[in-house]
């Protein structure tokens, strides 16, 4: 069953007030009462932002810009705290309880856990005392780069897939595929207006190529993957076939 926009704005104003009147980020408004973002976004806003302004609350402001090593450093205490590489939903419980720790969206842009293991293994062989991480790390990104490189030689093909510029009304999403059209049609079936492709690039990393393109348009981004583009920025993604 569809949660009407008024209930939404009802919960929203009715967790403010429990928590002193201060306004819910994201997370905490769905730990607190079960509705996700799927049930706001697009259709709703397109930024948790604009719902907060529409209960009549400034938006919070968080944290957005984090050097690459401090990003690493609270990765690598979570390690340390839990024994082990976390997954996607203890990186999430995470920044929910703790509000110094990075939103798990942060660590994805650095794209991927195999990726994100790897970056972590070199961060700590530059300093002592993390021979612990170390060993969790290297051993999943090694692990990583050797099944991709057999595979590719296996099959004695490169592994292809596509990153893809889309626009709803104003705003533009940028995502990876292994199929073209097939997102268009995914989304077509969400969204209460057609979502049109605008270019589409080829190439054999689109999870890394993905997370370069929202790096680039990082200061224009709305929610999770839909950004407010110029002209000149759509002509910038258009520019590259391939990559």
């Amino acid at each position: 069953m569809a949660i009407g926009k008024q209930h939404i704005l009802d919960e929203i104003k009715r967790v403010a007030k429990a928590n002193g009147g201060k306004a819910p980020g994201r997370e905490r408004f769905e730990s607190e009462t079960g509705i996700k973002s799927s049930d706001w976004y697009p259709h709703c806003w397109l930024r948790w932002s604009d719902a907060l302004q529409e209960a009549g609350f400034s938006p919070n402001k968080f944290q957005t810009a984090y050097d690459q090593d401090t990003l690493l450093e609270k990765f690598v205490g979570l390690i340390r705290e839990l024994g082990h590489f976390p997954i996607h939903g203890e990186v999430r419980r995470k920044s929910t309880k703790d509000p110094t720790f990075p939103s798990h969206t942060v660590f994805d842009r650095l794209g991927g856990k195999h990726k994100l293991a790897g970056l972590i293994a070199e961060y700590c062989k530059c300093r002592s005392g993390f021979d612990d991480i170390i060993d969790i790390c290297a051993g999943l990104a090694g692990t990583s780069a050797r099944s991709t490189k057999n595979d590719r030689e296996s099959s004695g093909q490169e592994v292809v897939g596509f990153v893809y510029l889309m626009k709803f009304g104003r705003h533009h999403k940028i995502g990876k595929t292994n199929v073209v059209g097939r997102r268009e049609r995914e989304l077509a079936i969400q969204l209460p207006e057609k979502a049109n492709t605008i270019h589409v690039i080829k190439i054999d990393d689109p999870t890394g190529i993905e997370a370069y393109w929202h790096r680039r348009f990082e200061a224009k981004r709305g929610n999770g993957e839909w950004f407010e583009l110029t002209a000149e920025d759509i002509k910038a993604f258009k520019r590259r076939k391939f990559m």
